[in-house]
């Protein structure tokens, strides 16, 4: 079912109908009463809607401007301008296993989240910041309050697809939850930390598949890929390191895509480390004292019973004038 938000239903009826917010307010309360208050304000908004001849969704599906995108329409097709992108992720719950990634897109009239899933997530390396793309025959579901576009394997997704025009994006693109390390909690995510790198570990280094980067299992001699089968496994890693922002420290992991961010080198240079770990003693030391600012979720480790911080998004060098702004604005 699709859902539309209570504010968007009442500007709707205000745009169409000419009556005050006042007056739309009154009758909103008068068809509860009527009602016995069996109904909730949504629902009695939609009531009048419908009496007024109001129509709240003009189109379910097909070309839409991201405003106009409502949890619960399938078979969506949407063009916007990509930006925040976050790396694959690998997760596991019960017996089922998958990867995820995500990003932001944006258009004239909004910005909205865009989920791949499994092997969707494989497209993300044609994908840049920057770059238009069309989705075409995804769905959208509500997470956490909001409306998010997913992408299954009916999904398409075409980069700068021919004879796309995009207008000027405008839209201010969500803004993330900054919070204090000691404010954390579990579960909280896309939240971003600011904080002084105080602690490096060397990195670990394990095999995955070459072609959907997951875990192959060894078998004697062989390496099996659920999905690809007998493989030749290439090598990702895994880096933790402790960020501390004043008011706590919190133990913090850098997947391989992260990691070449933070390091700001290539994924071939960081295999080097794995042959010649003598060599990152020197990057260990370049990154103690840095500032950096992470966005990612928090999750709990239940072997040492502590929380710990997972990077989605990492920058290295954050801005200063921003960082000074952001504080100028908290000052009471």
């Amino acid at each position: 079912m699709m859902k539309i938000p209570l504010e968007e239903v009442k500007a709707k009826i205000l745009e169409k109908s000419g009556m005050s917010e006042q007056e739309l307010q009154s009758k909103i309360k008068q068809k509860m009463d009527i009602l016995s208050g069996l109904i909730s304000p949504e629902g009695a908004a939609h009531i009048i809607a419908n009496e007024l001849g109001i129509k709240l969704i003009e189109q379910t599906n097909g070309k839409l401007k991201i405003k106009n995108v409502l949890s619960g329409m399938r078979s969506v097709e949407i063009v916007g301008k990509v930006s925040a992108i976050s790396p694959i992720r690998e997760f596991s719950v019960g017996s089922r296993q998958g990867k995820v990634a995500s990003f932001t897109l944006a258009d004239e009239s909004g910005a909205i989240r865009i989920v791949l899933w499994n092997d969707q997530t494989n497209q993300l390396g044609n994908i840049a910041e920057g770059s238009v793309l069309q989705v075409s025959g995804a769905y959208v579901r509500e997470n956490q309050g909001k409306k998010e576009v997913q992408c299954n394997e009916r999904a398409t997704l075409t980069v700068n697809p021919a004879g796309i025009q995009l207008g000027e994006v405008t839209a201010e693109l969500p803004k993330r939850m900054r919070k204090n390390i000691k404010e954390l909690q579990e579960n909280d995510n896309d939240v971003e930390i600011l904080g002084t790198i105080v602690q490096v570990y060397d990195p670990k280094f394990y095999p995955v598949c070459p072609q959907c980067y997951r875990k192959p299992k060894q078998e004697g001699e062989s390496w099996i890929c659920d999905t690809h089968q007998q493989v030749t496994p290439t090598h990702s890693c895994v880096l933790n390191l402790f960020l501390d922002d004043g008011t706590e420290n919190i133990r913090t992991v850098f997947f391989r895509n992260q990691l070449e961010k933070l390091l700001q080198k290539p994924a071939e240079d960081l295999l080097k480390y794995k042959d010649m770990p003598e060599q990152f003693a020197e990057v260990k030391t370049d990154l103690l004292g840095q500032i950096i600012k992470v966005v990612g979720k928090v999750n709990r480790n239940q072997m040492f019973d502590r929380l710990e911080f997972v990077a989605q998004l990492v920058f290295p060098k954050p801005d200063p004038a921003e960082e000074i702004q952001r504080l100028d604005a908290t000052v009471i």
